[in-house]
């Protein structure tokens, strides 16, 4: 198993090559699933107007958007993602707001300025350190003392079949991924409460206050079927169980993909359960 430092290196290149590449292609189709996370935890933040808010993991810019309108011409939004590809998006979408900034740059080694944020949110951008515990040390010194940490996480897999249900149709014809390690980064690397809890504990924070949430994600983005097995196909754990492997497989496994799915089709989307964490901490 590699070191937390291999691991950490693996996701800065992943964010910046095939990963980052992948969520621009697919933003306006991720950008809409999400919209319900997103709702979820802009409302839970509370951003008062005139605030100063970081966005960890701004990713295409739609959070850091919403974040702005919230906070208005008197706040700040300082958005900050290690994927160049995707926050060359958010450049292009947020050039008008005066009242972003845009940073490229790993959070767990930038180094912040002195603490003028009220609140950190982050929208699935906190669970791919290497060492997550070194990482919130050193963002949260971007939080005022009593600053608010809000962010959204996935539970475990089974409990989100938007996910589940196309990687197990492509497991059908391709090799199953390596199952991750308990501390190893990844997207359901934070399914664990008791693992969040002692993250943030040991990194300054208060004990979090964990509460799930069940939702509704539309995979096809408004369209169809087709819709649905293009964006499972490219984005997620199906897409990276996909890659290199043989075209006559590939063509397969779309296939498998498309018949996992065809019973949640409807007339407005392709409709899957999803589970997530809400997470609110302080700063000490």
């Amino acid at each position: 198993m590699s070191n937390p430092t291999d691991q950490h290196r693996d996701q800065i290149e992943y964010w910046n090559g095939a990963g980052g590449l992948r969520w621009v292609n697919q933003q306006k189709h991720t950008d809409f699933m999400l919209a319900p996370v997103a709702d979820i935890l802009l409302a839970k933040a509370g951003v008062a107007r005139g605030a100063s808010v970081l966005d960890l993991g701004c990713g295409c810019g739609s959070t850091t958007e919403a974040l702005s309108d919230l906070v208005g011409p008197a706040g700040k939004v300082m958005g900050l993602d290690v994927s160049a590809p995707m926050l060359g998006i958010a450049a292009q979408r947020l050039a008008q707001r005066k009242n972003v900034d845009l940073i490229c740059a790993d959070a767990a080694q930038h180094a912040f300025p002195t603490p003028v944020v009220d609140v950190l949110v982050s929208r699935f951008g906190v669970m791919f350190f290497g060492d997550p515990t070194a990482a919130f040390v050193n963002f949260g010194k971007a939080l005022k003392p009593g600053g608010r940490l809000v962010f959204t996480c996935w539970r475990k897999i089974d409990e989100n079949p938007w996910m589940r249900v196309p990687l197990h149709a492509v497991y059908e014809h391709v090799p199953r991924l390596p199952k991750p390690g308990p501390e190893d980064p990844g997207p359901f690397s934070f399914a664990d409460v008791e693992r969040v809890k002692r993250i943030l504990v040991d990194a300054g924070f208060s004990v979090p206050r964990i509460s799930p949430r069940d939702l509704t994600l539309d995979i096809a983005s408004g369209g169809d079927l087709e819709e649905a097995v293009s964006q499972a196909s490219q984005i997620g754990a199906a897409s990276r169980a996909l890659e290199g492997q043989p075209e006559a497989a590939q063509g397969l496994a779309l296939g498998a993909i498309r018949e996992a799915l065809r019973p949640y089709a409807t007339p407005t989307g392709v409709l899957l359960k999803g589970a997530i964490w809400v997470v609110e901490a302080e700063r000490l």
